[in-house]
């Protein structure tokens, strides 16, 4: 199964911020984002799988595909009680904690970069056991990641050493055995 996998467009004003499941505005350039991305696809999907959150659903709604699906266990990882605040403005002995083992400690009321990982791998499994040929995902950076991992085999700890831009499209062939499963290359 041919799998592109790609980040929604930048957003607006939250530099600084951590706001993994929490709504925030797309950048005004958006829609010219969104424009450069779909040019890359003339051929439709079979299906469209979109985190929920509308950072993702507006590109999402753009792909030509024959069936678009909300999926929730595409969605951002949950900082719980830190969504909202600035990063600079966290402080104490559960952030040191979070910072210290960011892959198996989570946030208050959060969930770990594990618990994201996890929920991705059975997401990809089910999708494994589809009949699909080609199919797209629209998600955020955190998920992206965890893609890599699941399929490629990065190591938790090691994945904020690859870069995801907004807007990003990667390429990945998706095969019924896990060990055949390959990246194809950065296509935006």
């Amino acid at each position: 199964m041919d799998l592109f996998v790609m980040r929604h467009t930048s957003v607006h004003n939250t530099k600084g911020m951590c706001y993994g499941q929490r709504e925030v505005d797309l950048s005004e350039n958006y829609y010219q984002e969104i424009q450069q991305i779909t040019r890359q696809f003339t051929k439709p999907f079979d299906v469209v799988y979109t985190s929920p959150l509308k950072r993702c659903l507006t590109l999402a709604e753009q792909i030509p595909g024959s069936l678009l699906l909300e999926e929730k266990r595409l969605m951002e990882i949950n900082f719980g009680d830190w969504e909202g605040q600035l990063w600079n403005d966290l402080q104490g002995k559960e952030v040191t904690d979070w910072m210290n083992d960011f892959v198996r400690v989570q946030p208050p009321g959060g969930e770990s970069l594990e618990m994201v990982c996890n929920r991705v791998q059975a997401f990809l499994e089910e999708l494994r056991q589809q009949s699909y040929e080609r199919v797209a995902i629209v998600t955020h950076a955190g998920v992206l990641r965890c893609i890599w991992a699941n399929l490629i085999g990065v190591p938790l700890p090691n994945i904020f050493k690859i870069k995801v831009d907004y807007g990003q499209v990667d390429q990945f062939i998706l095969h019924p055995n896990p060990a055949l499963d390959q990246w194809v290359g950065r296509i935006l």
